[in-house]
């Protein structure tokens, strides 16, 4: 393997385990703040037990997050220094926003967060559980607001050195065309992998003690969110998918699986096996003319394939392809969960099912798979440029041996999954434990709230 090949998996590798943590700290941070909101409005106490229960689960995945991001920025200098080079000027002041306004914004807030429940009182601890929620989203903001001027690169300037300089408006490289979509769809994925975890948390307590008003509690909040949710996910992934159409077409061509164009109406390929070598879909299962029906909102438009792109210019079709079905796979998987609690929750059987709660437990880690493969898609259909069609992949790499890659490569594979492996499981031994059946506040203490009445430690109703 070329030491381009050996920098690519590195930073694959890397970027992969470290989005699984924000894809969930940002849903856990807003969950959290509703636990506590929730609990301070209504004094009911088994809001005060989940949120002592996920805040523990946070700290932890919070913090691999972070370790997992500082080592992940190294490698901009390391094996990519010809890309921070060009690239620099316009990403260096996004990048460090984040850390400005973000980081700051978590950093400062968490210890408080953590810590401070009996120190601040109760409301201005909500106000950093607050402050942490929108620092989780404001680092996506402009985390994708980078990653969104990369794939529709505009308001730039080529400098004398073929650096790629910020032009008279930042809010141009900012709103670039593509970030609107790619925000909303990265940060409503973000609270449906956070959504499917704590429901599959819920179900497997529920399926050992359907009594636990945590277990329950916790199964029906999240199934709300599947069932509300998971349906605008679709909607949003669609619009998305139009305005790639428009800035990225190669990109869809792979994902559709379209090798040859299609004047009269393209197919929608359901399944088959990419064939780059003979640029065909083999033993393909197709809706006809669907594709242009979805894309094009017009079963007979025609629609382009990657014959018309420079085969040098192509993304990777099979990866592409295959990553976009397992994404959207798991979108609709989620909406049927969805429909199946509202079922459930019609006929007062949310917590009776067994069935629901076991299909809830297997989709528990199916957010963490979709956003991966909705990276894949992304990032692989982005190829062969790191910045769309300006920059190529091969011209970014910095000029490294290909052994030297490999030996950093070897040794991030083994640092992770020993450090990352021992934080994951921990935190399944976390979620193993049941949440406390009993209500007491955030400090531990019985709830004596004035002005609220303690509530009885009793099974919530299903329409809670």
């Amino acid at each position: 393997m070329t030491a381009l090949m050996l920098a690519r998996a590195q930073f694959a590798f890397t970027v992969s385990f470290h989005f699984l943590f924000p894809a969930f700290t940002i849903g856990l941070a807003s969950f959290l703040a509703v636990l506590e909101g929730l609990w301070l409005s209504t004094g009911k106490g088994v809001y005060a037990n989940l949120y002592r229960y996920w805040l523990k689960i946070f700290a932890v995945v919070f913090a691999m997050g972070v370790v997992s991001g500082i080592v992940m920025s190294y490698q901009f200098g390391t094996n990519w220094s010809v890309f921070s080079d060009k690239a620099g000027p316009v990403i260096g002041p996004l990048m460090a926003y984040e850390v400005l306004t973000a980081f700051f914004l978590e950093a400062g807030f968490l210890g408080v967060m953590l810590f401070g429940i009996n120190k601040v009182g109760r409301r201005l601890h909500f106000v950093a559980t607050l402050a942490v929620a929108v620092g989780t989203f404001i680092s996506a903001f402009w985390i994708l607001a980078v990653n969104s001027w990369m794939q529709t690169p505009v308001g730039y300037e080529l400098g004398a050195n073929g650096q790629f300089l910020p032009g008279p408006s930042w809010w141009a490289i900012i709103f670039n065309p593509s970030f609107p979509y790619r925000l909303v769809h990265t940060v409503i994925a973000a609270y449906l992998t956070t959504a499917f975890a704590v429901g599959g948390v819920g179900a497997w307590h529920l399926l050992k003690d359907r009594t636990n008003p945590g277990a329950r509690k916790m199964f029906s909040m999240a199934m709300w969110m599947a069932a509300l949710v998971a349906p605008i996910q679709i909607l949003a992934g669609d619009m998305h998918g139009l305005n790639t159409l428009e800035h990225q077409p190669a990109k869809v061509m792979a994902m559709e699986g379209h090798y040859q164009s299609h004047p009269n109406g393209a197919p929608l390929i359901l399944f088959g096996i990419p064939n780059s070598a003979e640029q065909r879909v083999d033993y393909a299962i197709a809706i006809p003319k669907a594709s242009s029906l979805i894309l094009k909102h017009d079963p007979d438009a025609p629609l382009n394939g990657l014959d018309t792109i420079a085969p040098a210019d192509r993304p990777p079709v099979g990866i592409v392809f295959w990553a976009f079905r397992v994404m959207v796979g798991l979108g609709f998987a989620m909406v049927a969960v969805g429909v199946w609690s509202l079922i459930a929750r019609s006929r007062k059987r949310l917590y009776d099912w067994p069935w629901l709660h076991r299909a809830a437990l297997v989709m528990g880690p199916a957010g963490f798979v979709a956003v991966l493969a909705g990276w894949v898609v992304t990032e692989g259909g982005r190829q062969p440029f790191t910045i769309y069609g300006l920059l190529r992949t091969a011209d970014s790499a910095s000029p490294l041996a290909a052994p030297a890659v490999a030996a950093s490569l070897i040794a991030f594979v083994l640092v992770y999954f020993s450090v990352f492996g021992t934080g994951i499981w921990y935190l399944l031994r976390l979620m193993k434990k049941p949440p406390e059946a009993h209500e007491a506040a955030l400090d531990g203490s019985p709830i004596r709230t004035a002005g609220i009445t303690p509530a009885p430690a009793v099974i919530e109703g299903e329409g809670a």
